[in-house]
């Protein structure tokens, strides 16, 4: 069954980090490195980075608290339903900021490494999602007027998260 093979997931395979701005951690080509593998044909990336707009207003950073071993944990728990759910043969790399980004700053970073491309892409995929609607991660805006407010959530958020 899929909990049964979730389980059997080799650990070395994962590597779920909460990382400060700026750290080595959030650097695309330190994940993409680790998804590689000699019988590995594809690869997928997403990296995730503060933007100026948001639901109309202009932010000048965000910050980033969460409970980091419950995030590591939701981290690796969907890792290993990628796993179960689309190939057993997958490497896939989770990192996610913790503290004050400014625009332009890399938030999150997701990549996965399979034998094939669409393995990969829905794999990483899927991880990104669960990371945005599972973990739990909270972000405050920082405006240009200087207010700032804790956003909503991405899952109140339907299609324009």
């Amino acid at each position: 069954t899929v909990v049964e093979r979730m389980y059997m997931v080799d650990i070395a395979a994962i590597r779920a980090l909460v990382a400060a701005p700026r750290d080595a951690a959030l650097d695309p080509a330190r994940a993409l490195e680790f998804v590689t593998h000699e019988e590995f044909g594809g690869q997928e990336l997403f990296v995730g980075r503060v933007r100026c707009h948001n639901h109309g207003r202009d932010v000048v950073a965000v910050e980033y608290d969460l409970f980091e071993p419950l995030a590591r944990t939701t981290f690796e728990a969907l890792a290993r339903e990628a796993f179960a759910e689309i190939a057993p043969e997958l490497r896939v790399y989770v990192a996610h900021a913790r503290g004050r980004l400014d625009v332009g700053d890399i938030a999150v970073v997701v990549a996965a490494g399979s034998r094939h491309r669409d393995e990969a892409c829905r794999a990483c995929r899927a991880v990104i999602e669960g990371v945005k609607h599972r973990a739990p991660i909270w972000k405050r805006e920082h405006y240009i007027d200087g207010s700032s407010e804790w956003s909503e959530g991405c899952s109140l958020c339907g299609d324009k998260a």
